[in-house]
């Protein structure tokens, strides 16, 4: 009766659409049976298809992407579709009968690759690979009109940057995954959105790459029920951004699931990015475990333990490791028998051998093991029985729980590469003997703890092997200023009983206050941060603590395995001059590629702001490998003097952007244009916003006429504020002589339409411009001076015969809505030339939206 009614609602649908054709009363036929006809329909002809799969439900619509692209490429023949999903992922799909409740997935008869091989091994499917007819289709034969239809019926939003979307059916499983999830979408709202022998987490699953988690994590609970197995399998192969978003407080069972999907996800799974954002009030536990699990630690016994059994993978690769490590014990017995070394090897048989290697690093979980030769040696993995020297240490009292007997010379590990799945090194050391929850692991992560660290006068570099955020020359937080710690000069992150995982390569938090205990932690993560490429700090109220994070990125730099390349820090006010910060940024980090530090406005308490540190302010910056630099200035003086040091330090630099700046005098700009031409030979950006150049206009023409730039923005930099026709005329001649430029930006500059008209000359027939793009959005442009200037470009190119570089034209934020009809038409012309990119903005809106801040 239940599959009657569920079947009731698309026959009713399409009974109101009331088809004329036999074809269409066919289809709609098939398509209420495709259970049992599904293998038959892939093989129908191209052009029956094309009629059929607008009938589909998404489940059905997804699987036919196959069957289309092989109908296409037969020219209309059709072939015949083994059924298999795309990337033939768990085993092929075979149809089953209506006893057996239709389709159903084939079960490996082994327990099959984990999710890292799957993804490595796996062909990329027609979603993750764009293609000019959207999903690698040939031409006439596409299901991407149908998708993007279901979009509008279901989703009914304008997803953001639509014009860059290249496969619809990707966007739309993901976002229906996501809502689903969150109870947000209803299926039985729409006929094509359920079928009883489909599961839309499991069958839409495998398209989510970005996965977004908010309020009380029930998105984490669901995700690790028993009953989602296969989703989160799923995930772990096609996950790569985890995010969070206003997070709420949530129960220690809720961040139990938690544990188990960033365990899952992140240190058996491909997730390389975790972004948290707007959390006003972060809990402190919460934010820290997110953090810690992102970084790859984790204690993996005790919370494994509350869900039955330890970890799968973890317990597969530790009989692995073991069956190794015996077999490697029996061989060196054979050799020390053989040879005769020593008296205890000759009276201890390869069998013998054999066994007691087993007894340690086999069986039931045993406490971690003190002897340090079975230890890695890799600074890399701080655990507080690890020796960092390599050498033999004598175990405490306190500390030591077993020590068994092992030979000396142990297998050698080789240490992983940095972002690839890490070896679960010491889980075969097994269950703890503390029987604590979760909670221990975090606090012991977050709080600070006077007694387990070394002062800073006693520390050496050989004395941290049990605190390995101790104040060494290469840890953080070696006391700078805000990141003071009451019993010593840094903060402690103890990890005696953690595990190194897989961690991500990218972190961002968005507006999240970090207090200083906070800072502490995520600096003494950052410090052995190998993996970690991307960091972004937005609006967190650092403060002081800015200083915190830049020591752990300095310890982390002096790794050899370091490959940290971009650092974003954004806030609210400045702790310090933006130079100085910049300066710090750079003296810290030389491998360095892309430095951005952005912030509103200057701290106003000027008696709190520290000195300048000696070793920003007056040490030489060493020679860096910056590219990108962007600064934006809380209004702070553009000194140039203060940016040569670090041009000179930097001489890869490939683009400059400076940001609401402000020149002190007329002859800044002047000196910052020789220090660029002297210090930066491979500049090919250069970016200034919300900078007042209406009394520059010769530094402007300057800029125009430099052959190394390649692109140039003036973003509301009030160009033609004070200027004469001559100075527009002076620049349109400069452009056409440039051969070199490529993009030329030129948003709220107050344009208007006859300078509009006047920009189309840069393309006349005497032009040896080659530039692709212009922007000229926010510039007061009307319909009718866009369709002039349409006209004039229509002539330019009629001139050149048809030839012209030019690829696109930027125009948000301009008056079009005034006159639409004349908007349109000259949109449409335009869009016969080159590339338009648009927006409907509503003038009105926007100038009563003005008129109520002035």
């Amino acid at each position: 009766m239940a599959a009657r009614c569920r079947r009731s609602v698309p026959e009713a649908v399409m009974a109101a659409e009331r088809p004329r054709t036999l074809f269409a009363l066919s289809a709609a036929a098939v398509s209420r049976s495709m259970a049992a006809l599904e293998r038959d329909v892939w093989a129908l002809p191209g052009h029956l298809l094309r009629g059929l799969l607008p009938l589909l439900t998404i489940f059905h619509l997804e699987r036919a992407e196959d069957a289309a692209r092989r109908a296409g490429d037969t020219g209309g023949d059709g072939g015949e579709l083994v059924g298999t999903p795309p990337g033939g992922r768990d085993g092929p799909l075979k149809v089953m009968g209506r006893e057996n409740g239709g389709m159903a997935r084939e079960e490996p008869t082994a327990r099959g690759p984990s999710a890292g091989e799957r993804s490595q091994s796996r062909p990329r499917d027609t979603a993750s690979v764009p293609h000019p007819d959207g999903l690698g289709l040939c031409p006439g034969l596409s299901t991407q009109p149908i998708w993007r239809k279901l979009w509008d019926d279901v989703m009914k939003t304008r997803p953001p940057n639509s014009e860059s979307i290249t496969c619809w059916r990707k966007k739309f499983l993901e976002t229906f995954f996501s809502n689903v999830l969150h109870g947000v979408l209803d299926v039985s709202s729409d006929w094509r959105l359920h079928d009883r022998h489909f599961s839309p987490l499991l069958h839409s699953s495998p398209h989510v790459s970005q996965l977004t988690l908010c309020n009380m994590l029930q998105g984490a609970v669901e995700l690790t029920a028993q009953h989602n197995h296969e989703v989160l399998e799923n995930l772990a192969a096609s996950l790569r951004v985890l995010k969070f978003q206003h997070l709420l407080f949530c129960d220690q069972s809720i961040r139990r699931s938690l544990v188990l999907l960033l365990h899952r996800l992140i240190h058996h799974g491909s997730v390389s990015q975790v972004s948290m954002c707007s959390w006003p009030v972060p809990d402190t536990v919460l934010l820290v475990l997110i953090l810690t699990m992102s970084a790859g630690f984790w204690r993996s016994g005790n919370a494994l333990a509350c869900h039955g059994s330890p970890c799968g993978l973890c317990r597969e690769e530790d009989k692995a490791q073991s069956q190794q490590a015996a077999q490697e014990g029996a061989e060196r017995g054979c050799d020390a028998e053989r040879e005769g070394s020593g008296a205890e090897n000759q009276k201890r048989s390869p069998e013998e051998a054999d066994a007691c290697m087993t007894s340690v690093l086999s069986g039931p979980r045993s406490p971690p093991l003190q002897n340090p030769a079975c230890e890695e040696t890799s600074s890399e993995v701080p655990c507080g029985h690890t020796n960092i020297q390599g050498g033999s240490s004598p175990c405490s009292s306190s500390q030591q729980l077993s020590c068994h007997p092992v030979p000396r010379k142990t297998r050698r590990w080789q240490k992983p590469a940095a972002g690839r799945k890490r070896r679960c090194l010491r889980r075969s050391r097994g269950h703890y003997a503390d029987p604590e929850d979760l909670y221990d692991f975090v606090f012991t992560v977050a709080r600070e703890d006077n007694s387990g660290l070394l002062d800073k006068t006693r520390t050496t570099e050989g004395e941290n092997t049990e605190n390995w955020t101790s104040s060494s020359p290469g840890s953080p937080c070696t006391g700078h200023v805000g990141c003071k710690k009451r019993g010593g000069p840094a903060a402690t992150l103890s990890l005696k009983a953690a595990h190194r995982f897989r961690s991500v390569s990218t972190l961002e938090l968005f507006s999240i206050p970090l207090t200083g205990e906070t800072c502490r932690t995520l600096s003494n993560l950052l410090s052995s941060w190998v993996s970690l490429e991307n960091l972004v700090l937005s609006y967190n109220g650092l403060n002081a603590n800015i200083s915190c994070i830049l020591s752990g990125l300095r310890a982390l730099s002096r790794h050899p395995e370091c490959r940290f390349r971009v650092l974003r820090v954004s806030d609210m006010f400045s702790h310090m001059p933006c130079m100085e910060l910049v300066r710090c940024a750079l003296s810290a980090l030389p491998q360095l590629r892309t430095l951005s530090v952005s912030f509103d406005l200057k701290n106003q308490l000027e008696a709190t702001r520290p000195e300048a540190s000696p070793s920003c302010s007056e040490a030489e910056i060493p020679e860096s490998c910056l590219e990108v630099l962007e600064i934006r200035f809380p209004r702070e003086p553009l000194h140039a003097a203060l940016l040569l040091p670090v041009l000179k330090a930097s001489k890869s630099l490939q683009q400059l952007s400076l940001d609401s700046a402000t020149l002190p005098c007329p002859q800044e700009l002047g000196l910052l244009l020789e220090v660029l031409k002297e210090c930066t030979p491979d500049l090919k950006k250069l970016s200034f916003h919300d900078v007042n150049l209406a009394e520059h206009q010769k530094e402007v023409l300057l800029l125009l006429q430099d052959p190394g730039l390649q692109e140039i923005t003036f973003s509301f930099c009030r160009l033609f504020e004070s200027s004469t026709a001559e100075f527009l005329s002076e620049i349109i001649n400069t452009v056409k002589r440039n051969s070199s430029l490529k993009s030329l930006k030129l948003p709220g500059n107050r344009l208007g339409n006859h300078r509009l008209v006047a920009l189309a000359d840069i393309f006349s027939e005497d032009s040896s411009s080659s530039l692709c793009q212009l922007d000229v959005s926010s510039n007061c442009i009307k319909p009718d001076g866009l369709l002039e200037f349409t006209k004039k470009l229509e002539g330019h190119i009629q001139q050149r015969g048809g030839q012209l570089p030019f690829a696109q034209l930027r125009l948000f934020q301009n008056w079009l809505d005034q006159d639409a009809e004349t908007a349109q038409e000259a949109l449409r012309r335009l869009r016969a030339l080159c590339s338009v990119v648009n927006d409907a903005w509503d003038s009105s809106q926007a100038f009563a939206d003005y008129i109520s801040v002035m």
